[in-house]
């Protein structure tokens, strides 16, 4: 695979960090945009804030000066903020809504300027599992998590004559920073619904992600992968 410009958003940890070691293994130049973890070994790591259009655009040029053009683009930066719906403060959600989605928005936005001139590129938005089932307590990251769907595959109607594929990986229950410190009750329950009897890990993600954005799945777009063990199947 030839050398390409990459950037994985909230790649400074968990999936997103699997997924920008994934694509520097490889053979690609991968910068990560970092919020609130300290810039990884080995990795470009660029301050940004999603849910900010200047340092978006500020992340983008960072990249493009230190790696060229951007042709992978990961948008994994997300956040949490969990309550039952009939409790949720509207700004709970609209918070949520604002980074998962708006956020991705902002990233795409920018990131298809130097795709559509270049008539290439690889896009992956990661979802969730909670898109297509739904959880308790998660109104708002399941909205999130399902606008990224809509976004995707109206993005790859309108850009796939340029050459640029868009699609969504859902993963499911994945061993993170993010689920680690949840109840016990919760793990197990969510264990019991995985028919492959075990928890995904961040590299399992990796993987996908890196066959979408490579030049194997160059006829594939507008799709739903899911990695989840089989949690979600049938949605």
């Amino acid at each position: 695979m030839r050398k390409r410009s990459a950037l994985v958003t909230g790649g400074g940890r968990g999936i997103g960090l699997a997924v920008a070691r994934a694509l520097a293994e490889g053979g690609d130049a991968v910068a990560v945009t970092c919020r609130s973890a300290e810039p990884p070994d080995g990795l470009l790591g660029i301050p940004c804030d999603v849910t900010d259009s200047a340092s978006v655009d500020a992340a983008f040029t960072a990249a493009e000066k230190a790696h060229g053009p951007v042709e992978v683009m990961v948008a994994n930066a997300g956040t949490t903020m969990d309550q039952l719906g009939a409790m949720m403060s509207e700004s709970a959600f609209t918070s949520v809504l604002d980074t998962n989605l708006t956020g991705v928005f902002r990233t795409v936005r920018r990131g298809l300027r130097g795709m559509i001139r270049a008539r290439t590129g690889r896009i992956v938005l990661i979802s969730s599992v909670v898109a297509m089932q739904g959880a308790r307590g998660q109104a708002n990251y399941g909205a999130s998590k399902a606008g990224l769907i809509g976004l995707a595959r109206s993005l790859a109607r309108e850009v796939g004559g340029r050459g640029i594929t868009v699609n969504v990986v859902t993963p499911g229950f994945i061993t993170t920073d993010m689920t680690k410190d949840l109840p016990d009750k919760v793990k197990e329950a969510a264990l019991a619904g995985i028919p492959l009897g075990r928890y995904g890990d961040a590299d399992d993600v990796a993987r996908v992600v890196r066959f979408l954005a490579s030049d194997e799945a160059a006829y594939l777009t507008g799709a739903i992968v899911p990695v989840d063990g089989g949690m979600g199947m049938g949605y």
